[in-house]
C-alpha cells in the first residue's frame, strides 16, 4: 500500500478547513493562503488551490475583492463570507469530534 497516496488524500480533506480558517483571520490574496499553508507544512500550488477557491466562493462562503497592484496585474483577495463563517464552525465542531475519536481509537492499540 502506498502511503504517499494515502497522506496526500488526507490532506486534500482538510484543505478546505485550513483555508477557511486563514481567510477568517484576515482576508488573503493566493500567495498570502500559499505562504501561510507552507508554514504549517502543507505544500500546495497555485493549481490546486484556484479550483478549491473557486469552489467556496460559488458555494457562498468566501468572496472577494479585487486591488490594484504597483507590480503588477490586480490582486484578488479573498474573505470569508457569514455563510463560509457558519461553514467553518461546523467544520471546526467536525475536526474536534473526529481528532477526538481517532485520538481515542488510536490510543487504545
Amino acid at each position: 500500500m502506498n502511503t504517499e497516496n494515502t497522506k496526500a488524500q488526507m490532506r486534500k480533506g482538510i484543505l478546505e478547513f485550513c483555508i477557511l480558517s486563514l481567510i477568517n483571520n484576515r482576508e488573503m490574496y493566493v500567495s498570502d493562503l500559499i505562504d501561510e499553508l507552507k508554514k504549517g507544512k502543507l505544500d500546495v500550488v497555485e493549481g490546486t488551490l484556484y479550483p478549491l477557491l473557486t469552489r467556496l466562493k460559488n458555494g457562498e462562503f468566501l468572496s472577494y475583492r479585487w486591488e490594484e497592484s504597483t507590480g503588477g496585474p490586480p490582486r484578488k483577495y479573498y474573505q470569508i463570507t457569514k455563510k463560509g463563517e457558519t461553514f467553518l464552525s461546523e467544520l471546526q465542531n467536525t475536526w474536534k469530534e473526529l481528532t477526538d475519536s481517532v485520538t481515542q481509537i488510536t490510543q487504545k492499540h
